[in-house]
């Protein structure tokens, strides 16, 4: 996992990276935003940890940019202690918040804890085309505006997107989301199929479920 400390003090720096290495994580350093920045334009992050004041960009502004443009979970580091400061950093979406003086075993503990929630979450998002489906709160995502569908239907879609342009049983489709619990499963599937179908259709996504005659469907990604 890659690490990005940012920090203008040198001491802080060197503290932290050792304490991160030792841990087994790979530690990039820089002394500015504008050289996080850098970094960010040519590598890939896993965590950032910023601290606040800064000379230039502070660790405020530099932390929006992250979470908007990168995506990626950051905590906050520095030495204000006030309520309004961690107030402003939770409001921008910030992951965690340490106030310096602190020990470098609580550090790792946050840092190991934020990348679980991280990969959690990751793992849980699934993505075909300009679809995206967030299992956690299953939120519907297509072309980054937010869906609400029944259910079932949700399910059929999440069932289909993981297996994208792959061939999928209509048998297998039906055991996994209804058992043997439908009395008319094949007209069952069909309907909610075609619902999909035209749901897709009016939210432009670019995919498409095609029907493999005898076998089932696929869903297939438009180029």
């Amino acid at each position: 996992m890659h690490v990005l400390v940012v920090d203008d003090d040198e001491a802080i720096l060197q503290l932290v990276s050792i304490h991160l290495e030792q841990a087994g994580y790979h530690v990039k350093k820089a002394s500015n935003a504008e050289a996080a920045l850098a970094f960010l334009q040519h590598q890939s992050f896993d965590l950032m940890i910023i601290d606040v004041m800064m000379p230039g960009m502070d660790g405020f502004q530099l932390a929006s940019i992250v979470i908007k443009q990168y995506e990626l979970p950051v905590i906050m580091l520095t030495a204000k202690g006030q309520i309004e400061d961690k107030q402003q950093g939770f409001e921008q979406g910030i992951d965690d918040y340490i106030v310096k003086p602190f020990e470098t075993k609580e550090l790792l503990f946050r840092v190991n804890a934020i990348l679980r929630r991280y990969r959690k979450s990751i793992e849980a998002l699934t993505t075909a085309g300009n679809i995206q489906i967030d299992t956690n709160r299953w939120e519907l995502m297509i072309e980054n505006q937010q869906y609400i569908w029944p259910m079932r239907e949700l399910e059929i879609l999440h069932y289909l997107l993981q297996r994208a342009n792959r061939n999928v049983s209509r048998w297998d489709l039906i055991d996994d989301i209804w058992g043997d619990t439908l009395e008319q499963p094949e007209f069952t599937l069909n309907t909610h199929i075609n619902r999909i179908r035209e749901r897709l259709k009016r939210a432009e996504a670019n995919v498409e479920i095609v029907t493999i005659r005898g076998f089932g469907y696929q869903l297939e990604v438009k180029e």
